[in-house]
């Protein structure tokens, strides 16, 4: 829980490097904070907590996966990869699951050491 607030306390940063651990558990956390919603959503049958919950952490789920591509040296233009149908989508789940750059590279100083 403390990495998804931390990523919610740099909430449009979008300098510097995001470690896997940092991106993947914010992601876990987003996936079930939305569950829950949906699951709130239906037992009280009005569809607003799911659509609130996710334009408020719209801002920090891009922030945090242009500092995640920052972090393997690519800049934050490579998320429009997933434009591309199918493949593109792919390619960015490997980008994301890549292990980022050892030491300083040109968006910042290594976030794992």
């Amino acid at each position: 829980m403390s990495w998804f607030l931390a990523v919610v306390q740099k909430y449009a940063v979008f300098q510097g490097r995001a470690r896997r651990k940092e991106y993947w558990m914010f992601i876990l956390f987003y996936i079930i904070f939305a569950a829950a919603a949906s699951i709130i959503d239906s037992i009280i049958g009005t569809y607003l907590i799911s659509p609130i919950l996710s334009l408020a952490l719209l801002v920090p789920s891009l922030a945090v996966l242009v500092r995640r591509l920052h972090d393997i040296g690519k800049s934050g233009a490579w998320f429009f990869i997933s434009l591309i149908p199918l493949i593109g989508s792919i390619w960015l789940l490997i980008l994301l699951a890549t292990e980022g750059t050892r030491g300083d590279n040109q968006y910042g100083p290594d976030p794992k050491y």
